[in-house]
């Protein structure tokens, strides 16, 4: 059966081979930003996860030609106004380091008793001519008052997944992508993976033949 192409809107090879491994099994062949030339920068301007998913998978397809996925995530805090949300890789600057961002998160929440927070994550998967699919996850947890873990990334060492009594750095990776925000959003792609194919495939631009007119 031929491989349906789908391009993951990103140059990160890791998330490249995570999403092939993922998709393991069926008619797809997964491809990065790196395996074509360059195309015009996407500006991550939107107001919500969705608005950004959408934006990066839309143009990628539309720049490409092919079928593209995209996400957005962050985390959210309620008692914050919702902060750090679309900002949350940039929340204390523009080179943000994840320490920067954790300092900053936990200086804002000094004294904020309510605590609760969620991870969220909007998948968008757009065909050229521009409809998208999109699916989200969600998970919920609690900003502790200080790191605790050495795994992960971003704000993982201060996320306490309470199911399991441990920050999100303190998961495995395979423990961590059961329950994660991420994880789940993938899960439901996985489970409507034909139907996603079959869509695609409807919606794929086609070539018509013309006969010459003499």
């Amino acid at each position: 059966m031929k491989k349906q192409i789908i391009v993951l809107a990103t140059k990160n090879q890791g998330k490249k081979k995570e999403m092939a491994k993922f998709l393991e099994g069926y008619p797809v062949k997964i491809m990065s930003l790196e395996d074509f030339g360059p195309i015009p920068e996407i500006i991550e301007d939107g107001e919500s996860f969705d608005d950004n998913a959408y934006k990066k998978a839309s143009l990628t397809a539309r720049y490409l030609g092919f079928p593209a996925i995209a996400d957005d995530s962050g985390l959210v805090v309620p008692s914050l106004g919702g902060k750090p949300g679309v900002h949350s890789s940039r929340y204390s600057g523009e080179d943000a380091s994840d320490e920067d961002n954790i300092k900053k998160l936990l200086k804002d929440m000094s004294g904020i008793d309510k605590r609760e927070a969620y991870f969220e994550c909007v998948i968008s998967i757009a065909v050229p001519i521009g409809p998208a699919l999109t699916y989200e996850g969600k998970c919920e947890g609690v900003i502790l008052e200080e790191p605790k873990g050495e795994g992960g990334f971003g704000y993982d060492p201060v996320f306490l997944f309470p199911e399991l009594g441990k920050t999100f750095a303190e998961l495995s990776v395979e423990e961590k992508a059961k329950v994660s925000h991420r994880g789940k959003a993938l899960e439901e792609i996985k489970k409507e993976i034909d139907k996603v194919l079959v869509w695609i495939e409807q919606n794929l631009p086609r070539q018509e033949n013309f006969e010459c007119q003499r």
